[in-house]
């Protein structure tokens, strides 16, 4: 039996764009579909930041629904927003090739750097990243997807604000003034796409598998394992990444407070046959370190 497949996702460029690009690689493969556009919460409240909404999956939420709902066949996202633990009913359907995983930072010139700065983020771990690097500076809240970010920032007095690379480059709004943030740890699974599907749906599951990227999945599936040990949702100031060179996995993650004073790294190698738990492990070392301690102040403060 074939069927057309009804692909849900947000409405902004970037996540159209997405979509879109697992639509063309379906019908690639000889599969009918159709985008089915929704607007999630965490798009219609730019007011508030999105640590102060306590909800973890905010992004994801109205696509779960519309999946359980039967309005949707299947969904595509930014794989950094989605919560380490999917609804019941819904399973991982492939993991697309990452794209660019680097964060950056788009400025209006650089002489600040070394004195007083205003930056904007909406991410807590860039926020804390940036000011355990820059003690001095300023980091203000910025929401919107990334055209309506871009714009902020032209009619601000900031300094600059920070970008997923990746983003930008998929839409072609990637400016000139930018430079590459490569001391800065990416959100786990970071420019990477996932394309969830229901779990009883077996015709979904085998049309969308044949677009897993392998080495990509293994990377961001140790990211998530460290972020989940960790307990830390989608706003936590963790940073995660993995790469697969040569059957070696090399990771690199981070826990930081808040205010970016205090921060807490690891970094380990493994044979890409020797993964299982492997993540969960690299949290453990943090942990241990005053992980622990500093995870559960992060708790509190989101509580209030």
């Amino acid at each position: 039996m074939n069927k057309v497949i009804r692909i849900g996702t947000r409405d902004s460029e970037l996540a159209l764009w997405q979509a879109k690009t697992v639509q063309a690689a379906l019908e690639k493969l000889g599969h009918e579909s159709e985008l089915v556009p929704v607007k999630s919460s965490g798009d219609l409240n730019l007011d508030q930041p999105l640590y102060e909404m306590g909800i973890t999956g905010i992004f994801t939420k109205t696509l779960d629904v519309a999946m359980i709902k039967n309005e949707i066949d299947i969904a595509v996202h930014s794989m950094k927003d989605v919560p380490t633990a999917l609804p019941k009913g819904i399973i991982e359907g492939a993991v697309m090739k990452r794209a660019n995983f680097s964060d950056i930072l788009v400025h209006k010139g650089l002489d600040f750097l070394d004195a007083e700065g205003i930056i904007a983020t909406g991410s807590l771990r860039r926020k804390a990243q940036w000011l355990n690097k820059y003690p001095t500076h300023k980091v203000v809240d910025l929401r919107g997807n990334v055209n309506t970010r871009m714009q902020k920032l032209e009619d601000s007095d900031w300094n600059g604000a920070i970008f997923a690379a990746a983003g930008l480059e998929r839409i072609e709004i990637k400016p000139d003034n930018f430079i590459d943030l490569d001391w800065m740890i990416p959100a786990p699974a970071q420019g990477a796409m996932l394309i969830v599907v229901k779990k009883e749906d077996e015709f979904c599951q085998k049309a969308v598998s044949a677009l897993n990227h392998r080495e990509t999945e293994i990377a961001v599936h140790i990211e998530r394992e460290f972020l989940k040990k960790l307990e830390g949702g989608c706003t936590a100031p963790i940073g995660a990444i993995a790469t697969v060179k040569d059957d070696i996995v090399h990771f690199k993650g981070s826990l930081l407070s808040i205010d970016g004073s205090t921060k807490f790294e690891v970094e380990k190698e493994v044979p890409v046959d020797e993964i299982e738990g492997f993540g969960e492990a690299c949290a453990e070392e943090i942990l241990n370190k005053g992980g622990k301690e500093l995870m559960l102040e992060f708790k509190k403060v989101m509580k209030k």
